[in-house]
């Protein structure tokens, strides 16, 4: 009975009812989209650290993510290779270069890795099948899922065409495509050899390495190796497994830059302005029935029965609001990914969270509303 009067004291003034699905949807939209940033900023920061192949990683204990990478000696690597568990270690180097677009001159920053083109350390689509191309002086490989605004290399690629351009001043081919992705602090990504990447980077030594990679033995214990390592190299580097590596890089984004911090405030503020939409409507709808809750009061009906009819109508209020919501934010998700190249994607898991955060929403706003009725004096309003 109380569900069926909260429903039909919310239909029977349909434009007050739409207004608070609008508000309640709105709301939902900003802390899905908001959501969606978040995980986006983090997803797409380690892409790369996702694709290398390796079980223990090595950086420079200056190294703030990837795209601003700190060198180091690369003893360090070989001292790691001594430690026993260890069945490879893989040098890479890595920095930002500045990418001139061969179709209108302009230029970009863009990531830069160099790699043994003897072994794929990157596992990801079009690496192992073009390694071959990178041994060739003067050669890249360009990632298909760079932004735009690095020219339509990918589709001359495609075409069977190479593309000549210029790197750090320096002329050279791309060859061929690889695909990882863009993230907040990578625009476009290119991979070449060793050799290459030093022309590129004069000013670089062979023996100076951005990461270290190392491989363990097939049963190895990753925990154990890694402190092992740790305990045999000296303070300027730090020892990482994969999903350390991960919680550093994600550690960055989430509390050294700004980033992560204004995605969580602007949940915190869809949430709020839902709880504010709703309050204002209910409290007008109680307002406006004072004396049907007075009438239930006094044939006998309990504060608990009167109070569940507004806690009701809160959350019809939140299932109702948040259906549009998420259909409106599929397609925003949608239009956000392949204009910024992020990974944006609406999963289960974050749309039960927001689904809860919603009700709750609505739930504290209607407790907040139900104080009028709650010291209601039938004799007061009759």
């Amino acid at each position: 009975m109380a569900i069926a009067l909260g429903w039909m004291q919310l239909k029977h003034q349909k434009v007050r009812l739409l207004v608070a699905i609008a508000g309640i949807a709105f709301a939902v939209i900003l802390i899905l989209m908001q959501l969606g940033f978040r995980t986006s900023l983090f997803d797409s920061s380690v892409r790369f650290l996702q694709a290398f192949d390796y079980d223990i990683a090595i950086v420079s204990t200056d190294t703030l993510y990837i795209g601003r990478t700190v060198s180091f000696s690369n003893r360090r690597l070989y001292q790691a290779k001594g430690v026993p568990g260890v069945a490879e270690v893989s040098p890479v180097y890595a920095s930002m270069a500045v990418w001139r677009n061969p179709e209108d001159h302009s230029s970009r920053n863009v990531f830069t890795l160099g790699v043994d083109p003897s072994k794929p350390v990157l596992d990801a689509p079009g690496v192992a099948e073009n390694l071959d191309r990178i041994r060739r002086r003067d050669t890249v490989l360009f990632d298909a899922l760079s932004r735009p605004e690095f020219g339509p290399i990918a589709e001359e690629i495609r075409a069977g065409r190479d593309v000549t351009t210029e790197v750090n001043d320096r002329r050279i081919e791309a060859q061929g495509l690889f695909e990882v992705g863009t993230s907040f602090g990578i625009d476009g990504s290119l991979i070449t050899s060793e050799d290459n990447f030093l022309r590129l980077f004069p000013d670089r030594t062979r023996n100076q390495i951005d990461i270290g990679l190392v491989t363990l033995e097939p049963g190895a214990d990753v925990e154990r190796a890694r402190t092992a390592i740790d305990a045999a190299l000296p303070d300027d580097v730090v020892v990482l497994t994969r999903e350390g590596w991960v919680a550093r890089e994600k550690s960055y984004w989430n509390g050294a830059t700004p980033i992560g911090t204004v995605f969580t405030f602007g949940v915190i503020i869809g949430f709020v302005v839902g709880a504010i939409i709703v309050y204002q409507i209910l409290f007008a709808d109680v307002s406006d029935h004072l004396p049907e809750y007075a009438t239930l009061k006094a044939i006998g009906y309990s504060n608990r029965f009167v109070s569940g009819v507004v806690v009701q109508q809160a959350v019809i209020l939140a299932l109702l609001g948040f259906a549009p919501g998420v259909v409106i934010c599929l397609w925003l998700y949608r239009v956000v990914g392949a204009a910024t190249r992020l990974p944006m994607e609406l999963n289960l898991e974050r749309g039960l969270t927001v689904l809860g955060m919603t009700v709750l929403m609505c739930a504290l706003s209607g407790m907040v509303a139900l104080r009028k009725v709650r010291s209601l004096d039938p004799a007061d309003v009759f």
